[in-house]
């Protein structure tokens, strides 16, 4: 999505240890006309598949998950992270590693928002390994659920996590797609 890679090209920062910095528009700042641009482009790609739920793991990827189910016309779900006093105890749940923060963690959802027959749509930031998107999907299974696909807004393409994902049977949609990055030299290279 050009509009997408050109506000990634101006705004992003690639920094040591392969880490792409976009958090002034699509992390910590959201641009919310953006966001609503990529949702409308989501809807688009995944029109008629009956989705009716979208998934996506706290924080970073309850925004566009939000306006991407806004734009589908259903409810959005995320996985929470953390231990909480008000989790419930009745939950479905799969461990994860975060590549990003370099941590293990286990995600839940509440066993009443994730339902057989539910058809669900998985959302995220970014996929790089995509250790997240598969831990979703295994929630979504165990609960015997449907996956229709995964809407991903920045895919590092040269770490497996789309080859990962498309194995399982789920389609991939990624809005931007990178084919390298170079910390020194600042560059971005994305795949045609």
């Amino acid at each position: 999505m050009k509009i997408l890679e050109d506000r990634i090209r101006r705004d992003g920062m690639v920094l040591p240890g392969d880490v792409l910095k976009i958090d002034s528009f699509l992390n910590q700042q959201m641009d919310v006309k953006l966001f609503t641009q990529l949702a409308e482009e989501f809807a688009r790609r995944y029109d008629g598949e009956g989705i009716n739920k979208v998934l996506t793991v706290e924080a970073s990827g309850i925004g566009i998950a939000c306006i991407t189910a806004l734009a589908l016309g259903c409810n959005a779900i995320y996985a929470k992270k953390h231990p909480s006093h008000n989790r419930s105890k009745d939950a479905w749940s799969a461990p994860v590693h975060s590549y990003t923060h370099g941590v293990d963690y286990m995600m839940t959802v509440s066993k009443e928002f994730i339902e057989p027959g539910d058809r669900i749509l998985l959302v995220d930031d970014f996929l790089a390994t995509g250790s997240a998107l598969v831990a979703l999907a295994g929630i979504v299974r165990q609960a015997g659920a449907e996956v229709v696909g995964a809407g991903i807004v920045v895919e590092k393409a040269y770490q497996g996590g789309h080859d990962k994902l498309t194995g399982m049977g789920i389609r991939v949609e990624s809005l931007a797609r990178i084919k390298s990055m170079d910390a020194e030299k600042g560059a971005i290279e994305f795949c045609e």
